[in-house]
Order: structure tokens, then sequence, then C-alpha cells
């Protein structure tokens, strides 16, 4: 547990990549088996579930630091942290442990669930005198299921490679699908010669990263293959050994959600991996996002939910083919199979279309059509490209058309998380109807560093009314919302719910009565 705290400093204290790497590859080259399985699982995200109540620790911290209720409440709304400020509070450890990471987890962390409150009670008041405060704020963490850190799974992956001398690509591979944090995954994981015994396994997801500069720029129109940019869940088909999987980009199994997709791969021959998004699909045309929504929170898929919300996988990517992986081939060679693998499947797997065009010109023009079609734009994949692991510059390209964009005026402010718990910086914005300002839609980035200090200093001198953390504010303050998408909504005030709403910026040009009108708004809706 030491190290691993230690490790989680060096981490959360650094912004430098390479430094990041460094402590990463210290950590893993010396950590025993059973420490090294979890730290793995922790670290890319995959944090256990809440084990306590909130109110529950919260009480046994206050006790345990001899501060009252109120006291400890201020502390947090000015912390932010449940866990750190837990960790602040508690009075000094006699020492601190020297037990490993795996022992914490395994032989008091797990057992909790079962446990009655009063040995819960009794088991963190004793982990919590026996550790030091770097241990504190981890245990706290893994506690409260909130344990995350400044680092992203391929930096991870990184410094595994450089603790282990296996390629970055071959480690981000072994860490896809379902394993569990034991001695013998890790011994598995970094062997030499592995055989995957996961038949299920996924492969690492290839991202793209937005085209920031002229789309001419990218250079002859000829050497790339452009597709639709659709607005659904990225997945990978897997077919092996005469079983159908399905995994979210998030390394969920999801197969059993969408009984469709697995009924159409069970045509596909064996050996087969497909990337491609989940979309809800009728009449030849995706559905708004909100309805997969529907498939998505259900634990029991009806044939009602079925019939009303059907889905498909668009396929747009081959990766695996008679069981080789075909990755390092070239985008045209694997769309080339790919039209031949998804031709005879079920109706449940479309191929997701090209979009043609002789000039760059032509193309700009074909993604005007993108709201049209309930898409979100182009994505611009270079022919000879090889499937990549992340999110690598120069090979492929979301072009997305612009974002719907709305003038607001803010009416409610409460603070962050984390760092900016002591600021002001999750926004309510309103728009007219009636004569009165209506609760449109919530933003929480967009602003730089400077400027939410002084929304946080207007808040604090224009606070109307308070309703617990969140305050009201005297509606002068106008700003640019940008957003990708927009529905009706019975649950909203305003009559309508939009997707991804961000700050844009802040418009000390325009006066509140000049902001828009819940009417001006629904004309932007898709007809019925």
């Amino acid at each position: 547990m030491k190290d691993f705290a230690a490790l989680y400093s060096m981490l959360d204290e650094t912004t430098k990549t390479n430094a990041k790497i460094e402590a990463l590859a210290g950590y893993f080259q010396k950590a025993a088996p059973a420490d090294a399985a979890w730290a793995v699982s922790f670290l890319i995200g995959r944090k256990p579930k809440r084990l306590i109540e909130v109110r529950k620790l919260a009480e046994w911290a206050s006790r345990e630091a001899g501060v009252p209720d109120w006291m400890f409440g201020e502390c947090y709304q000015a912390v932010g942290d449940l866990a750190e400020t837990i960790a602040l509070l508690l009075p000094p450890a006699a020492g601190s442990t020297t037990l490993p990471l795996h022992f914490w987890v395994e032989e008091r962390l797990l057992p909790l669930q079962q446990l009655e409150e009063a040995a819960q009670r009794e088991l963190m008041l004793e982990a919590w005198r026996g550790m030091d405060d770097r241990q504190r704020l981890v245990w706290n963490k893994l506690i409260t299921g909130a344990f995350r850190v400044g680092v992203s799974q391929n930096l991870v992956v990184r410094g595994l490679s450089a603790a282990t001398g296996l390629d970055a690509a071959v480690l981000a591979h072994r860490l896809m699908g379902d394993w569990q944090p034991t001695p013998q995954f890790w011994e598995t994981f970094i062997g030499i010669e592995r055989r995957d015994e996961d038949v299920s396994r996924p492969y690492p997801f290839c991202l793209a990263h937005p085209l920031d500069g002229p789309v001419e720029e990218l250079g002859p129109i000829a050497e790339w293959q452009a597709e639709w940019k659709w607005d659904g869940i990225r997945a990978q088909l897997v077919r092996r050994q005469r079983r159908t999987y399905l995994w979210s980009r998030g390394e969920e199994l999801i197969t059993d959600r969408f009984p469709e997709i697995e009924a159409a791969g069970s045509v596909l021959a064996d050996g087969a991996v497909l990337d491609g998004e989940i979309l809800p699909w009728k009449h030849g045309l995706p559905l708004p996002f909100a309805q997969m929504q529907r498939r998505v929170g259900r634990k029991i898929i009806t044939d009602r939910i079925l019939s009303e919300v059907p889905v498909v996988l668009l396929a747009f990517d081959l990766l695996e083919l008679d069981g080789e992986d075909v990755r390092e081939r070239e985008l045209r060679w694997r769309r080339a199979r790919l039209e031949e693998v998804a031709a005879p499947a079920a109706p449940g797997i479309l191929l997701s279309p090209l979009v043609e065009a002789a000039s760059w010109e032509e193309l700009a023009a074909r993604r005007t059509e993108a709201r049209r079609r309930h898409v979100e734009g182009l994505m611009l994949k270079r022919r000879e490209s090889p499937y990549r692991v992340g999110r690598r510059r120069g090979d492929w390209w979301k072009w997305k058309i612009q974002p719907y964009a709305v003038d607001a005026v803010l009416i409610y402010a409460q603070p962050g998380n984390g760092r900016r718990a002591s600021l002001f910086t999750d926004y309510t914005f309103g728009v007219w109807e009636g004569g009165q300002l209506v609760p449109f839609a919530k933003a929480y980035s967009g602003l730089t560093d400077e400027e939410i200090r002084r929304v946080d200093a207007f808040v604090r001198a224009n606070t109307q009314a308070r309703h617990g953390p969140v305050r009201a504010v005297k509606p002068e303050l106008v700003f640019e919302l940008h957003f990708e998408g927009i529905q009706r909504s019975g649950r909203h005030r305003s009559g309508v719910a939009v997707r991804f709403p961000r700050i844009a910026r802040w418009r000390t040009d325009k006066k509140p009565e000049d902001a828009d009108t819940v009417e001006t708004i629904k004309a932007l809706l898709p007809p019925q």
C-alpha cells in the first residue's frame, strides 16, 4: 500500500508525461504480481463500486476527528472531495502500514459489503489509524469509488511497456476484455510468449482527432476515404468459436442488450471482428440518440422495446479475418474484405456507406447534408492507414458540422468539484419564454481560468437566493452555448433537451434581453 500510495502522489503531483511514465515503470518493475494486478486495474479505471454510504463515512470520520457535523460539512464544501476531506481532518496516525496493496483490497475492502454497519465502522477506523496521510487518501478514494488519477490508459500502457520491455500495442490488446486482477493474470499479462485463452477479447479502439485546419491541407482527396460520422455507441462485434460477443468502447460486454445484433453476428464466419457503431435505426435512418438510451437503461429487453427501438451495427472496419489480426493491413484492403464479410450478414449488421466526392469542394457540399441524415458530419480516413491503437494524429479525422448555437443567460451557479470546489463553475442557463427566463441547459466547460474567476466574483456579489449549494444570481451575464443535438422533452421546462452543451464564449457585447427565446430554439427541432 505504501508503494502504491507513493505512486499515486507522484502521478498526481506532476504534469510531465515522461515523469509519469518513469514513475509507472519504477512501480511495476518492483511490485509483487498480486499488487501489480490490482494497480493496473485501478489505474486504467476499473475502480470498485462505492461500498459504504457517504453519510456513514462522513459521520465516522467527523467523530474520529472530533469535529461537529456542520464543520465537517463546511470543510467538505471547501475541499470538494470526500476522500481528501477525511484524510485532511483525521488526527495523525501512529505510523504507516507496511501491508501490501492486495491485502487491503482482498482482505479489507472487498469484504466490506458483507459486513454489518458496526463491523464496517470498526474496520474503517482500524484502517485510518494505521495509515499515513498518503495511504489514507488512496484508501478513501478506493472506498468511495472515486479513485482516479491524471493518467490515461494509453499512458499506463506506456509505463507498463517501459517496465516490461513489451510492445505497447501488445499490452494494450492484453488489457482489453474481461479479466480479473490476480497474480496469475499478471504473470500471463507480462509473459513474452502468450496464447490468449479469452476468445471474446476485443482489440483496442482506433480513435480520430477533430480536423483542426483546412481540409485541403490533407492532400489529394483520392488518398482519403470519407464516411458519415454516426452518433451511436462505438462497439466491436467479435465472432469466434461459433460464439458472438459485442463490446462497447468502454470495454463493457453488452451482447445481451442487443439480441438482434447478436443474432446477426451468428451469420458471420468464425474468426471475424468488426468495428462499428450501434444505432437505433428505422426506415433507413438513425433515430435520435435518446431512443438508444431507452435500450441501454433496461435490464430486460421486451418485444415492445425491440419493436419501437430496433438497432443495427453499422460496420465500418474489419480487424480480424479467419482468425488473423489484419489491423496492420491498409484501410483500402480492410474495407474491401469488410464488404465481403458484411454482405451475407443478417439485417442487424449494415455496411457504413462511403461518401463519394471528386474534390474537397464537392465533399464539403455533401457534408451539409449531415443534419438531414441525422449524423454529426464526416469521418476522413487515409486509405493506406493501418488500424492504430488509441488516438493518433494523421490518419483518422472527424470533420464535424458546426454545432447549434444559442445565446442564454446565467441564472444559477454552484461550486465545482476537486480543485474547483471553492469556485462557482457549474452553471445553469436560461432563455426567454413569456417574459421570464426558463432553465434551458447546464454547462461546466468552455471558460478560461481567468473568466471562471470573474464569473465566480459576479456570483458572490449578485446572489439573489440560495438553494443549498446552488445560488440564484442576478440575470445579467450572457453566454453563447454550443450543443450537438436537440430534441423535444417533457421533462424540461423549456420543452427541449440538448446534447453536449458547453460554453463557446462570454457575450459581453450582449444584454440579457438579447438572449434567445424558447420559440427560437424550438425552431431548431427536426420535423416530427
